[in-house]
């Protein structure tokens, strides 16, 4: 089966993960002015409200740094552009060490505002490679052994002065270390997951994308034929007049061959038009064995037996020739034959409700740990057999499948004693229109 992408390897197809994560300079800006509205209210409110002394002028200075940057990038850079990674290191480094100044100011560890330095950390973390996203994270650190050894008293009430113990603020510190590295890990996490499904799900709509361009040839070689007909006509009709009254031979029988041929033509586009009548109702309908029979084509003669099973109630389901269907279960049919030994069942089941296709094989079958992630992308280790088989491949199948409503579970055992595999549908979803529904389109 021939697809778009390599759909069994292990990384983004390329060309489609490039902007994941990327984060766009107007995004950045933004947050800094909210930063800078936080910090000049804040430093407002503790020396003019509450009146504690605090150096305000350095604190007016570096508060009016990021203000001033911000300023310069507005007038100097396309605000609404992706960011490279070196560029969004270098201004999430700028906010750490501007809010550890700042901080150094104001109290250091002892600040409860110290908390706010974990945000650019967070996005740094999430949004960047981890080699930038490692060299937020330590600057950082690097801000915190600065607060713990040169910060100036936390500003408190005139008179008096606010000593912490130091076994408190040691463990102020441990808890800002662990508060730093618990949510890197945890941005990193969600930003590598984030990172692989958008790859995922965009390989996904290609491969929608392309089948939907391929269906519709088939109208658009009726579009042809319905409007070519007309030229053709005219040209037959001019052709014949000439040929009725030329004179000269020589004349006379390129005429008639121009009638001839354009009379071929028109044959032709009969023709089209006659297939494309064919197609709506016998090619976009097909019955669940030679749905199935047909997933099954590409894979067989590969040393793997394939057995075809279909029962069910009542007549045989005829289906809609989605790409949704054919994708989905050549997927899983492929994920079967790769990991066989050399033997593959495939059983369609029918009720008046759902539709129902058991996939199983005799290979190994999914290993433990790997059982619970099917349906993640870039994942493809079956018992320690390194292949693509649950990897990018797996996850569009069950996106596909689940795009009409129905699931698919995954287990070990069955007949075979292999992996199993079961999809199911909601049969309204699947099933075609009856051929009065073709004949109205």
């Amino acid at each position: 089966m021939s697809n778009a992408y390599d759909l069994t390897q292990n990384a983004p197809p390329p060309g489609v993960a490039p902007f994941f994560g990327r984060v766009r300079l107007r995004t950045l800006i933004v947050l800094r002015w909210l930063a800078v509205a936080g910090q000049g209210f804040t430093l407002l409110f503790v020396s003019l409200l509450l009146g504690f002394e605090l150096p305000l002028i350095m604190c007016g200075i570096v508060v009016a740094a990021s203000a001033f940057l911000n300023i310069v990038l507005v007038i100097t850079r396309d605000i609404q552009r992706l960011t490279s990674h070196h560029e969004a290191f270098v201004q999430l480094a700028f906010d750490v060490l501007q809010l550890s100044l700042l901080l150094v100011l104001t109290g250091g560890l002892q600040n409860p505002f110290v908390v706010m330095i974990v945000a650019p950390v967070t996005i740094g973390v999430a949004a960047l490679p981890p080699r930038y996203a490692l060299g937020i994270g330590s600057l950082a650190l690097l801000g915190m052994i600065a607060m713990a050894s040169f910060a100036l008293p936390l500003p408190w009430v005139d008179g008096e002065t606010l000593q912490l113990p130091l076994l408190y603020e040691a463990g102020l510190g441990i808890a800002f270390v662990i508060a730093v590295a618990f949510t890197a890990a945890y941005a990193w996490r969600i930003g590598q997951e984030a990172r692989r499904m958008g790859a995922a799900l965009a390989a996904t709509q290609a491969i929608l994308s392309r089948e939907q361009k391929l269906s519709a040839v088939g109208s658009l070689a009726a579009a042809a034929a319905h409007e070519l007909g007309t030229p053709l006509a005219t040209i037959q009709l001019t052709a014949k007049e000439i040929a009725r009254d030329a004179k000269d031979e020589a004349l006379k029988e390129d005429a008639e061959l121009l009638v001839s041929q354009s009379k071929r033509c028109r044959d032709i586009l009969q023709r089209l038009s006659a297939q494309r009548e064919a197609r709506d109702k016998v090619h976009d309908r097909i019955g669940l064995r030679d749905a199935l029979d047909e997933v099954c084509a590409p894979v067989r003669g590969l040393g793997v037996s394939i057995t075809l099973r279909t029962d069910g109630e009542g007549s045989e389901p005829m289906l809609s020739r989605l790409p949704e269907i054919l994708y989905g279960l050549g997927n899983l049919v492929e994920n079967a034959v790769e990991f066989a030994r050399d033997k593959v069942v495939i059983e369609g089941e029918w009720t008046h409700d759902t539709v129902r296709v058991i996939i199983n094989d005799n290979g190994q079958g999914i290993a433990p740990e790997i059982l619970g992630r099917i349906g993640e992308p870039y994942i493809s280790l079956r018992n320690g057999q390194v292949g693509g088989g649950l990897g990018l491949g797996t996850f569009i199948a069950i996106t596909m499948i689940e795009r009409l409503g129905g699931g698919a579970r995954f287990a070990n055992g069955g007949e075979l004693g292999g992996a199993l595999v079961q999809i199911e549908w909601p049969r309204n979803r699947v099933e075609a229109g009856s051929e009065a529904d073709y004949e109205d389109v």
